[in-house]
Parts: C-alpha cells; sequence; structure tokens
C-alpha cells in the first residue's frame, strides 16, 4: 500500500507539474502573440509615419531652396548697391578733397599776395 499511495502521490505531482508548464507555455505564448501584434502595428504606423514625412518633406525642402535662392539674389543685389554706394562716396570725397585743395590753395596764394602787396606799402 505504501508503495499505491507513493505512485499517486507521484502521479498527482507530474500531473500538477505538467498542469502548471501547460499554463505558464499558454501565458507565455499569449504575451508572446501580443508582442508579435503590437510589434507588426507599431512597424505599419513607422511605415505610414515615413511615408508621410517623405511626401511633405520634399515641396518642404523645395520651398527652403527656393526661399534661400531668393534671399541669395536679394543678397547679391544688395550687395552691388552698396558697392555702388561706396563707389559714388569716393568719388565724392575725391571731388571735395580736389576742390577743396585748389580752394585752399588758391586762398593761400590770394593772401599771400595780398599780404604781400600791403607789405611793400
Amino acid at each position: 500500500m505504501s508503495i499505491e499511495l507513493s505512485q499517486i502521490v507521484l502521479n498527482n505531482g507530474l500531473t500538477f507539474l505538467a498542469l502548471t508548464t501547460a499554463v505558464f507555455i499558454i501565458v507565455i505564448g499569449y504575451f508572446l502573440v501580443k508582442l508579435l501584434r503590437d510589434l507588426s502595428e507599431l512597424t505599419k504606423n513607422a511605415n505610414e509615419t515615413s511615408l508621410m514625412i517623405n511626401t511633405e518633406l520634399k515641396p518642404t525642402l523645395k520651398e527652403l531652396n527656393e526661399t534661400v535662392h531668393s534671399i541669395n539674389s536679394i543678397l547679391q543685389s544688395t550687395d552691388e548697391g552698396v558697392g555702388q554706394v561706396k563707389t559714388g562716396i569716393e568719388n565724392a570725397i575725391a571731388k571735395t578733397k580736389t576742390f577743396s585743395e585748389s580752394l585752399l590753395g588758391g586762398f593761400l596764394k590770394g593772401f599771400m599776395t595780398v599780404f604781400s602787396l600791403i607789405r611793400k606799402k
């Protein structure tokens, strides 16, 4: 009877072990299926997001490129205008300098002439 009782206890233990193993395999399988489904949805959403970014990014980059070209042309024309103003100011200063030198030279020459006439008298 002792052998039969130990055999029954052993059978009950093995049955319990088999049932708990089956429950764990079912639980792990459930979470594995759920994980695979979530990964599939994540991949689909990432694909849709990348397609959306691709379709929206190309026109945005094209507009940005056009804007940069427009700003570049404005800066070039401004640079040309500044260069022309600089040249004009340099020319005006050179003419003013020449005029003031000739005016000062004439004034000194006239002053010396008048001074020499007054001195002779």
